[in-house]
């Protein structure tokens, strides 16, 4: 919100049908929005965790360009193609993560023509310490909606989900 007005809600013409109106189901646009809210929630916590345990320079574009990296390291092709994002994208990332310390660029010992992208111990230590802080978040959610509750929205999450979701970014989603 920019002001007291939710400048972005989509207008229902729907009368009647609230946010916790008990009398019917909520508008449609409103699912999408919740999952969105609970996931930034997530990664703002994260982030501010994250920041508190010495790594102040994290944002969360850095965190799925980690991912992309992986642990054996990546050209930064590969990594633009893991994020859906242009070679050039995905140089600036990396250009970033490196002048943060968290990646380094390294002759690929396969082809002497390419350059590796790998994470430095920095970088290891933001993803181990996301792992830890993730599980801690997941914990804070169990407590509040009580452990069945939430394994009940995993699993409900799971089954609406396609298998694959799983990849860092659908086509588009993290570049043009």
């Amino acid at each position: 919100m920019v002001d007291e007005k939710k400048v972005n809600q989509v207008v229902d013409s729907r009368n009647g049908v609230e946010r916790g109106d008990p009398s019917g189901d909520t508008p449609g646009y409103e699912l999408p929005l919740l999952l969105f809210a609970g996931f930034r929630s997530l990664i703002d916590q994260l982030h501010a965790e994250l920041a508190r345990q010495g790594h102040p320079d994290v944002r969360p574009a850095h965190g799925f360009a980690m991912q992309a990296i992986g642990l054996d390291g990546a050209t930064a092709a590969t990594v633009g193609r893991r994020l859906g994002v242009s070679k050039q994208a995905a140089g600036k990332t990396v250009d970033r993560l490196t002048a943060l310390g968290y990646a380094e660029r390294t002759a690929d010992p396969t082809d002497a023509r390419r350059k590796l992208v790998r994470l430095t111990p920095h970088g290891l230590d933001a993803l181990a310490r996301s792992a830890r802080i993730f599980d801690e978040l997941r914990a804070r959610w169990s407590a509040t909606l009580g452990p069945d509750r939430l394994r009940a929205l995993e699993t409900d999450l799971r089954t609406v989900t396609p298998p694959d979701t799983f990849t860092l970014d659908a086509e588009g989603w993290l570049g043009p």
